[in-house]
């Protein structure tokens, strides 16, 4: 046991969680930068390159909740360290690349599947795991550090485009995720007994939940098969479909071709997604504090509405010179994905800790389901119209219908789920 005034070791096992989702986040990032060059050079259409980046993200969904149930049975490390391999080996590959195909196996399904295993169960199950107290706010963190190294790696990578070429890119984002490898090998615990602790802030009456190894591909269909019976959870997975088009999917991919588009530089547009990145650090770990103290419904109805008006007024402010951009990266900066702390907390509140875990892993596939939809679609309403001005106004009516339907969440329940210690999968923090 640690001694008092000590560093819990939850807080080595955050930091390296952090610096996973930091490495991979740079990876998911690079396709912002990739897709003028990769045009440039190859001829591909834009309506192409974005079908590949759609696979990519819909199998980073898919994985997701299949890899929950995965470090129920192999462990954090080994899962997070089979992530890491795949991702730098499929990252480094697409140096030599030549064709379309390649693109969307190499990128699409290699790269989508290997950061799939570490996407936000991973926050999730660490933060469950490792913490009893702390919980909202350590999640607020982790999840922010995705989004946050996405948009911190941005300037860099533009930068590189356009003094290096493309393939240097991929270089460096490969690169970082291989530096983190042996942090995880070294420092990564699955969970507090195995370094003869208790989680932190856990009474010591309190027993800990053990995952019990089960068949991790059954868990996760048996989860999804009750979850189709409950309104519930079509509701928290409609949410975060449009949470993923209205990020990942249309901000994250086509903001910088949008911006190059009138004129703006690539890299003064890739550092409108670093404003936004910072931003978004304090506004997903602010949402975490206030997920535990407030209505969780409230708190998304807000950030999709808030959202919605930014991307309504988008189209508007964009230009070389428009004073309104800065303006727009913030606001979105802090509403990014302030979403997914209310949300982990909902799907705990309406299926129980036993099952939460492979639960909102099939509502992060939703997630990046609506992303590859907003990420394909934008790019195809870009190649037929010559802008994207309606894939903005698309996303953000959206955001505003979404804004009202997320207030009927747990509205239906007439008993409380009740939760179970002994648990089959991993299960996402709770406050």
């Amino acid at each position: 046991m640690s001694t008092r005034g000590s560093l819990h070791y939850a807080w080595i096992v955050a930091g390296v969680t952090f610096l996973v989702l930091l490495a991979t986040a740079g990876v998911r990032s690079a396709p912002g930068v990739l897709i003028v060059p990769l045009e440039q050079e190859f001829g591909w259409s834009r309506a192409t390159i974005s079908l590949a980046i759609s696979v990519n993200l819909v199998l980073y969904g898919l994985i997701g909740p299949f890899a929950a149930a995965l470090m129920g049975r192999l462990g954090l490390r080994k899962t997070v360290l089979i992530s890491l391999v795949v991702v730098t080996t499929g990252v480094t590959l697409t140096t030599r690349m030549t064709a379309a195909w390649q693109m969307i196996f190499l990128w699409g399904v290699v790269v989508g599947g290997g950061t799939g295993m570490t996407a936000m169960v991973l926050a999730a199950t660490v933060v469950n795991r490792w913490f009893v107290e702390r919980r909202g706010l350590v999640l607020g963190a982790l999840t922010a550090s995705a989004a946050t190294g996405q948009m911190v790696f941005l300037p860099l990578l533009a930068w590189i485009v356009q003094t290096l070429g493309w393939r240097p890119v991929s270089l460096l984002v490969a690169g970082a995720s291989a530096l983190v490898i042996p942090l995880v090998a070294l420092f990564l615990r699955d969970q507090p007994s195995d370094v003869g602790l208790r989680p932190y802030g856990a009474r010591l009456d309190m027993e800990e939940a053990v995952p019990v190894a089960s068949n991790p591909v059954a868990d996760a269909l048996s989860a999804l098969r009750d979850g189709l019976r409950s309104l519930d959870f079509w509701l928290l997975a409609g949410s975060f479909f449009v949470c993923g088009a209205s990020t990942n999917g249309l901000v994250g991919t086509h903001l910088i071709p949008a911006c190059l588009d009138y004129g703006i530089p690539e890299v003064q547009a890739a550092g409108l997604l670093a404003t936004m990145g910072l931003f978004d650090l304090v506004g997903t770990t602010a949402s975490g504090w206030l997920s535990d103290r407030l209505d969780n419904r409230l708190l998304l109805c807000w950030y999709y509405g808030l959202r919605g008006l930014a991307l309504v007024f988008l189209p508007v402010v964009l230009g070389p010179a428009s004073w309104g951009l800065p303006i727009f990266a913030l606001i979105y900066g802090l509403d990014w994905i302030a979403t997914v702390p209310p949300t982990v907390r909902l799907t705990a509140d309406a299926f129980g800790r036993a099952r939460a875990g492979v639960m909102f892993g099939w509502i992060v596939a939703a997630h990046q389901i609506g992303a590859a939809s907003a990420a394909l679609g934008a790019g195809a309403i870009r190649s037929w119209t010559g802008d994207y001005q309606r894939a903005f106004l698309t996303s953000g009516a959206l955001c505003l219908i979404t804004a009202a339907f997320v207030l009927q969440i747990g509205r239906t329940r007439t008993e409380p789920v009740e939760d179970v210690l002994l648990d089959p999968s991993p299960e996402p923090a709770l406050g």
